[in-house]
């Protein structure tokens, strides 16, 4: 093979290797995180006491999310890699990122009806669906009644030591990582007026997301995520080794 073979060679397949990994990022791909790390972290989001009978998700990037571990009590734990707050506001869902790391847990209600969402997000994505269309048709699932509000009152428990997601998606799409566990009651229909709420990301209680499948937040106090933190060292340390947008703020 001549020298000006070998370069058409390399520039043909660096073509190939250049337009495969664009169309892995049009239909979203994601690396999944080590199945025991995203366990772990998923899990990380329910209290102690409910962690050994909940059931566990862990994402497939070619299918969506897939039983991990069968649970027994009633609530449920993932890692949403496209929360529910991407669909919020008006904003353009141009890409899907693969930076945003969002530990949840439902109990059986909010399985029912509010984890449906991310369920749906998730296969959307590994289906290859654009997040404009994707963002378009979970907003008219909201409106026509296809994700119903919660029956009752219920729980969700986002007591991880970590969160990166969008700081006001009803506003714009800033992402930051936060260390801010914190315990989410449904409220539906509820305004932060409606409860004298303090302002976003605070220490007091506060509404997001309002509406049918609202959330009230209950922030949990400084000893206690201090006490998450440090039970969460090890864990915290992988995921920072595995990317850096993944390691929390320095103090």
């Amino acid at each position: 093979m001549s020298r000006k073979q070998k370069v058409i060679a390399v520039i043909l397949l660096w073509l190939v290797t250049a337009g495969q990994a664009s169309l892995a990022w049009a239909a979203g791909k994601l690396e999944p995180l080590p199945k025991d790390l995203e366990m772990q972290l998923a899990l990380s989001a329910l209290p102690p006491h409910l962690r050994d009978g909940a059931t566990v998700y862990v994402l497939n990037p070619a299918k969506g999310f897939e039983v991990a571990r069968k649970g027994t009590n009633g609530f449920h734990a993932l890692v949403a890699r496209t929360g529910d707050d991407a669909f919020r506001g008006t904003w353009p869902f141009t890409q899907y990122r693969d930076d945003i790391l969002y530990p949840i847990s439902f109990d059986a209600t909010g399985a029912k009806e509010q984890m449906r969402v991310f369920f749906d997000a998730a296969e959307a994505q590994a289906k290859g669906i654009p997040p404009a269309e994707l963002k378009k048709t979970i907003q008219e699932g909201f409106k026509n009644g296809k994700y119903k509000p919660p029956e009752r009152m219920g729980v969700s428990y986002m007591l991880s030591p970590i969160l990166r997601t969008y700081t006001d998606p009803e506003k714009h799409d800033d992402v930051q990582t936060i260390n801010y566990p914190h315990v989410m009651y449904y409220a539906p229909d509820i305004t932060n007026a409606d409860i004298g709420g303090g302002e976003l990301g605070g220490v007091g209680p506060f509404v997001i997301m309002p509406g049918h499948h609202g959330y009230m937040i209950h922030p949990r106090g400084k000893e206690e995520t201090a006490a998450i933190t440090q039970e969460y060292a090890k864990m915290l340390a992988r995921l920072c080794e595995i990317k850096d947008l993944w390691c929390l703020p320095k103090k």
